[in-house]
């Protein structure tokens, strides 16, 4: 059963990218799903959408930092190759690539991740802040062809205030 989110967003998905039950896709804790409409040598690059309500002041690194950790729990060698944070008033974020080897539909797989983290207030009370983590996980030969799509894709997440794009 999918997730739910802590504060509603609206996105739009780019051409080729299909919506897919999470529970099928090892993303039992994702809100959403999306796989591409071509695999790569049997493996189909995903997009999955999670989040949660922050209960303390917590840095971006650290949570960051707590998504390696979980991804260590079951992949092997996993290596941070990128991380920045973008510091604006109106929507802090930070963006990590992660590269690591994890056995997926029962092969040795070298995959690519790219994170987006998303700082956004409560639509219904400001005083709360929610994160929404965007990801996109690839193999190492198709990620640089679907990280166009993943930018498209996270360049159209907003909160959802019920009014529409």
């Amino acid at each position: 059963m999918p997730a739910t989110l802590p504060t509603p967003i609206e996105f739009r998905l780019p051409e080729g990218w299909l919506p897919a039950g999470p529970d099928g896709l090892g993303a039992e804790h994702a809100a959403f799903v999306a796989v591409h409409s071509e695999p790569d040598a049997g493996f189909a690059a995903t997009i999955a959408i999670d989040g949660e309500m922050l209960t303390d002041a917590v840095s971006p690194a650290h949570l960051a930092d707590e998504s390696v950790q979980r991804l260590r729990e079951v992949a092997a060698s996993v290596v941070v190759t990128d991380r920045r944070e973008v510091e604006t008033v109106e929507a802090p974020a930070l963006t990590q690539r992660l590269v690591f080897s994890t056995v997926a539909d029962g092969a040795l797989r070298d995959l690519v991740q790219s994170q987006v983290y998303l700082f956004m207030s409560d639509v219904e009370d400001s005083r709360k802040q929610a994160v929404i983590r965007l990801i996109l996980t690839a193999s190492v030969s198709q990620h640089g062809t679907v990280l166009r799509d993943f930018q498209e894709f996270v360049r159209t997440v907003r909160p959802d205030t019920g009014t529409g794009f």
